[in-house]
């Protein structure tokens, strides 16, 4: 008999145990279902276990779940069902807004009006996705500008797919200042960019961090410091030939953004290009961006050279660029700004990766076993056909980066998603031209097809140049490696050309995907 009793005992403690919603015995939510947290003690013969629901919790364990409840969500409405489920987790929120990161998430498609006079006074999030749906345009951009008329508390703007007379409607109201907002966005997919007129967010911004215009001239980009003094992070994305800023004035405009860490200066086509005939020598002396740690630059070469050659990134340790095709790069002062930027360190990478693809083809440096404090130096240069792009890569390698005599492992592969279409008219000489600098490199790793298309060149070496080209050469690594074929018997005879100079080579299958570069 006792043992039976000792056994319903048991099933009752498993049902209290895995009983997860009960209903809250407060006034104040006697119909709402809760969370329930039970508590029994160690052993299963005592008869008594104390249940306690989760509004028992002490507020600052409440508030510790609801925050870690909101970190999972990633949600920036993701505090509305926690103010539901009764009147005590409401004050629980709503007294700890920052601490919960609390934002009014307010977009085209809300009833902003109703929702700002609904909810407390919380900081602002607009989001603009420029997706009406069933709404009205009209009432869409009520919606935003009744969220921008709040300009104390509006926290982060994010306006997408902007025309040009919804600028004019906002210009208005972004003349007021807005004292809290951290990030503003912009940017448009018309085929013309709209110019935002000059009283666009002429008022002051002095908490502003982050600004991101993509497909949006700027009128206002010289009074920046004025405007945003503090800003952190500064992204000029396909910037439209109508928005053109010259090389002295952006960097007029960024010594005195003296908390820059990051910039991105993107140009839309190559026709943003310095005017020659009105191009300045460079200045005695340059301007040193303090905090500057990442740079990107897609443009022509004439830009970047400009633009360098008159600044200082002492703390700079990502550094890309992109080119628009040219027939001729010449890049000196690019070349001496990368020996200037002390934290690039050229010449302590050892490995570079060349990757051709469809529409053009990059070549980074970087360290074969990536630290903490990993460095990145990459140069892209968009164009389509692969004679062009291996001519313009050689010209890059020697005119922009610095001595690349210090690389042991070099890596050439095409894309797998975005293949290059190759030429049968590639000249030999365009690939001696690539690999002459790299003196050092022990490793050569080739993809399939870009075997197919080097190995020729490495069989009508002569006797006599064939240890000039990659010197150090100790082992060759091939894609899917065969034993006979055109690509084997042209490998074959260098290898056997520079075993009889006394330079062995050793040949080797390299398996991409898990090899030390992908």
């Amino acid at each position: 008999m006792s043992a039976e009793k000792g056994s319903n005992a048991g099933k009752g403690v498993t049902r209290r145990r895995t009983e997860s919603w009960g209903t809250e015995d407060r006034g104040e939510c006697t119909h709402t279902r809760v969370p329930l947290i039970t508590i029994s003690e160690s052993s299963l013969k005592v008869p008594f276990y104390r249940r306690v629901t989760a509004v028992m919790l002490p507020d600052n364990v409440l508030l510790e779940i609801f925050n870690f409840y909101l970190d999972e969500t990633q949600s920036l409405d993701g505090w509305h069902p926690l103010v539901h489920v009764c009147r005590s987790w409401r004050h629980v929120v709503f007294s700890s807004p920052r601490r919960l990161n609390l934002r009014l998430y307010c977009t085209e498609r809300r009833p902003v009006r109703t929702m700002l006079n609904v909810w407390p006074a919380l900081p602002i999030v607009i989001w603009n996705t420029g997706n009406v749906g069933p709404m009205s345009l009209l009432e869409s951009v009520d919606n935003i500008i009744a969220a921008l008329e709040h300009n104390d508390r509006v926290y982060e703007i994010n306006l997408g797919v902007v025309p040009g007379w919804l600028l004019e409607r906002l210009a208005t109201v972004m003349q007021e200042p807005f004292p809290v907002l951290t990030s503003l966005a912009l940017w448009s997919d018309e085929e013309r960019a709209p110019v935002p007129p000059d009283s666009f967010s002429s008022g002051s911004a002095p908490r502003l961090r982050s600004l991101r215009l993509d497909n949006m001239p700027f009128p206002i980009f010289r009074r920046l410091p004025l405007v945003a003094s503090d800003l952190v992070d500064l992204r000029l994305w396909d910037i439209p030939d109508s928005g053109y800023i010259s090389p002295e004035a952006m960097v007029d405009c960024l010594a005195a953004l003296t908390k820059l860490q990051t910039v991105d200066i993107e140009f839309h086509s190559p026709r943003s290009r310095p005017n020659r005939t009105n191009r300045r020598p460079p200045p005695l002396t340059r301007v040193v961006l303090p905090a500057l740690a990442s740079c990107r630059f897609q443009g022509v070469s004439e830009y970047l050279e400009d633009f360098v050659a008159q600044i200082d990134v002492p703390l700079l340790n990502d550094f890309a660029v992109t080119f628009f095709h040219q027939l001729i790069f010449s890049n000196p002062k690019t070349l001496l700004f990368i020996s200037r930027a002390e934290n690039i360190k050229i010449r302590e990478s050892d490995q570079a990766t060349v990757v051709f693809s469809g529409n053009l083809v990059v070549v980074r440096l970087s360290q074969h076993i990536e630290t903490v404090n990993h460095t990145g130096l990459s140069i892209t240069i968009s164009c389509t056909h692969s004679d062009w792009q291996l001519s313009a890569l050689a010209q890059v390698c020697v005119t922009a980066l610095r001595d690349l005599s210090t690389l042991e492992r070099l890596e050439i592969r095409e894309e797998r998603r975005w293949p290059p279409i190759w030429h049968d008219d590639m000249e030999m000489a365009q690939w001696l031209e690539l690999l002459q600098p790299f003196t050092a490199v022990k490793d050569l790793y080739l993809s399939k097809d870009v075997a197919l298309r080097v190995a020729p060149f490495l069989q009508e070496l002569t006797r006599e140049r064939v240890v000039e080209v990659l010197p150090s050469l100790k082992n060759l690594l091939l894609e899917e490696p065969q034993t006979s074929g055109p690509i084997q018997e042209a490998i074959g005879h260098f290898v056997t050309m520079r075993h009889l100079n006394g330079h062995s080579v050793t040949i080797h299958n390299w398996e991409r995907g898990k090899g030390p570069y992908d």
